[in-house]
């Protein structure tokens, strides 16, 4: 397995938990006056599909393909679990928190991705997913903080 093929499945498998973690948490802000809130974290939901495609179809150009089992693909990352314990409620400072916790989680992610030897296309994709993640997980602090 290339290095870039191992880097696209643990990204994707991160991607599939931010999106699974987002779109819980939507659906638990859906009612009342949390319902823009709701709009948003299903965006992010969406943006994390988005992103776990583009790496798919980048890793097919190159012949690799993307394993989407994963070693946790019926669970959430421990980070997203702590979102789902969180939702017991619908607070919406307390989501975000949990999200946040996501975030960081995929923001260490793609950081290793970065550090690894992988291929300028896929450099350039990491990179800029990167910056749109970090951008997310700094809309989450300002809800925190609101």
């Amino acid at each position: 397995m290339s290095t870039d093929q191992k880097i696209t499945d643990d990204l994707v498998e991160t991607l599939r938990d931010g999106e699974q973690g987002y779109a819980h948490a939507a659906d638990r802000l859906r009612d009342g006056e949390n319902s823009a809130l709701a709009d948003r974290f299903l965006n992010f939901s969406r943006e994390r599909a988005r992103y776990a495609e583009e790496l798919r179809a980048m890793a097919a150009s190159y012949g690799d393909h993307v394993d989407d089992s994963g070693s946790v693909a019926a669970n959430f990352h421990r980070t997203w679990i702590s979102l789902k314990d969180a939702l017991t409620g619908s607070d919406p400072a307390a989501i975000a928190k949990a999200a946040i916790e996501g975030e960081n989680h995929a923001v260490d992610e793609y950081e290793r991705a970065l550090d690894a030897d992988i291929s300028a296309g896929l450099r350039a994709t990491v990179a800029h997913q990167l910056a749109r993640i970090r951008a997310a997980r700094a809309e989450l602090e300002l809800i925190v903080a609101g």
